[in-house]
């Protein structure tokens, strides 16, 4: 295949002019043109890269219109969701600039020279560097926050790092577009053309070409557990293996402690459907996993969700591909044996999908792993368990998940505290009287948890912290002051930058 187009969600039908499918050598000059970029664009100033990932915002908010219509017509999503994906993407470079130019991210640490002990100390200084050039894999279910500008490209560049990014096939207007803007806050900026590169095909092969590529130091991917652990297999049978950061598949239990379930049963099956629904369920964080004790307020739960799900309208969803893919899974639950099918709403298409609820116990559930596994989309299964103590031991069965959710009141404080430790061991956010549908960009969120939610369960691809992945430290030891980077050097402590100077946090 030389060339592909943009499929229009709603219709499955091909839309817009024809792009040209990126080859093997494209990879290769994308990737060449990146490591040839790295230590000029590592050496800027940390100014001037925090003006760069704000250029690339404003550059963005620029394509106005055009770039809402064509994600709009590829991913079938609602224009509120394309706006406000839209400010989430620019919201994020911006708050990576605010990172940058604090330099906490540095972590800079100052052992000074200790001549007159015994044995005698050298002066020591540690900071964090990039790890060279980033590969970034564009994500289907957000055309914007999680694709080429999104969250993986904006902490790979916040890092120091050059990006070169696998636009995902499904919405390739609007990556190239995104593209378009970022390549010219780059010119804009003074950098190299290979801080930023982007390459387009529906082929798996270019993915892997970009994988084993020997310049590429990282990878970024959001996207199916099959995805992410292929991409893994190929980064470490490398012959300089590198690390792949992959947010994979995950369920995202939502646990109703029993005081809430008797007090507000019904409001909670309602507020549930509200989450599994949104955005036709194609969500890392969909609530696909709800589990509560036989008690009062359960039946109140289960009716008001059925109902809810019942009048769910089917909604378009991304691509015919992931249609398929659910009303497979929908099927292949709904014949699981101990499974019953509570309620189903509308039925979809060939390009959209409808909700689903089934329920079964703690004890089918925990013989049957098939019943743990990834729907994406719009499904859930109710559990019922017969105590507290069947509680904690299907948690403890449970693979590692993104999210897990607490519904509790006061007098449900007990039976939190003894099932709090088993998620801080299986999840990487813990809410409490919420849902696990949005992500809030900022300091303390942690998107990941371990595997199979993720490759990594001490990474996030959310939040400042993301911007870790991509850094190594680095320790210099009697170096002169004029050979350090500026920010290491004594005369640098006047930045505001914060330093661990012999052990004490410095601030200035």
């Amino acid at each position: 295949m030389t060339e592909f187009r943009s499929i229009a969600a709603a219709t499955g039908e091909p839309h817009g002019d024809a792009f040209a499918v990126n080859t093997p050598a494209d990879v290769a000059e994308a990737c060449a043109k990146a490591a040839a970029a790295f230590d000029t664009y590592r050496a800027i100033d940390l100014e001037s890269r925090a003006k760069f990932l704000e250029r690339i915002a404003d550059e963005i908010m620029a394509l106005g219109e055009p770039l809402l219509e064509a994600y709009l017509t590829e991913s079938g999503l609602p224009r509120a969701r394309s706006e406000g994906e839209r400010g989430r993407t620019c919201g994020q470079l911006r708050m990576f600039a605010d990172v940058v130019r604090k330099g906490q991210f540095l972590q800079m640490r100052i052992d000074p020279a200790l001549p007159d002990r015994a044995p005698p100390r050298p002066d020591l200084r540690l900071r964090m560097i990039p790890v060279g050039p980033v590969a970034v894999f564009g994500a289907s279910n957000f055309p914007l926050a999680f694709s080429t500008a999104g969250g993986d490209t904006a902490s790979a560049l916040a890092a120091g790092c050059p990006v070169v990014v696998k636009g995902h096939p499904a919405h390739p207007i609007t990556g190239s577009l995104i593209a378009q803007a970022i390549s010219k806050a780059v010119a804009d900026s003074g950098l190299p053309e290979g801080v930023f590169q982007h390459l387009v095909g529906p082929s798996n092969d270019l993915g892997a070409a970009l994988v084993q590529d020997p310049n590429i130091m990282a990878v970024g991917f959001t996207g199916s557990r099959a995805g992410g652990l292929a991409l893994t297999r190929l980064a470490q049978a490398r012959e300089v293996p590198i690390p792949v950061y992959a947010e994979m598949s995950a369920i995202n239990p939502v646990v109703i402690l029993p005081e809430a379930l008797k007090a507000r049963g019904a409001a909670l099956g309602e507020a549930f459907v509200g989450s599994l629904c949104m955005g036709a369920g194609q969500f890392c964080t969909n609530p696909g996993l709800v589990v509560t004790v036989e008690g009062d307020g359960l039946d109140d739960f289960v009716q008001a969700a059925a109902t809810g799900v019942s009048g769910a309208k089917p909604q378009t969803m991304l691509t015919t591909g992931i249609a398929d893919a659910y009303a497979k899974g929908v099927e292949k639950l709904a014949g699981a044996p101990g499974i019953e099918e509570v309620a189903r709403g509308e039925a979809g298409s060939a390009t959209t999908g409808g909700a689903v609820l089934f329920q079964t116990t703690a004890e089918k559930f925990l013989a049957d792993k098939a019943l743990g596994e990834e729907v994406f989309g719009s499904s859930s299964v109710i559990v019922r368990c017969k105590d507290e103590a069947e509680l904690k031991t299907l948690l403890e069965g449970l693979e590692g998940q993104l999210t897990a959710t607490i519904h509790m009141d006061d007098a449900d404080e007990g039976a939190a505290a003894k099932i709090l430790p088993t998620l801080e061991r299986k999840v990487g956010r813990i809410l409490v009287n919420g849902w696990p549908t949005g992500v809030e960009v900022c300091h303390a969120m942690v998107h990941g948890g371990p595997f199979p939610s993720t490759t990594d369960a001490r990474t996030t691809s959310v939040g400042s912290l993301a911007i870790d992945r991509y850094l190594r430290p680095v320790s210099y030891q009697n170096m002169p002051q004029s050979l350090l980077a500026p920010e290491l050097r004594d005369a640098a402590f006047s930045d505001g930058a914060p330093r661990l100077v012999d052990g004490k946090l410095t601030l200035n």
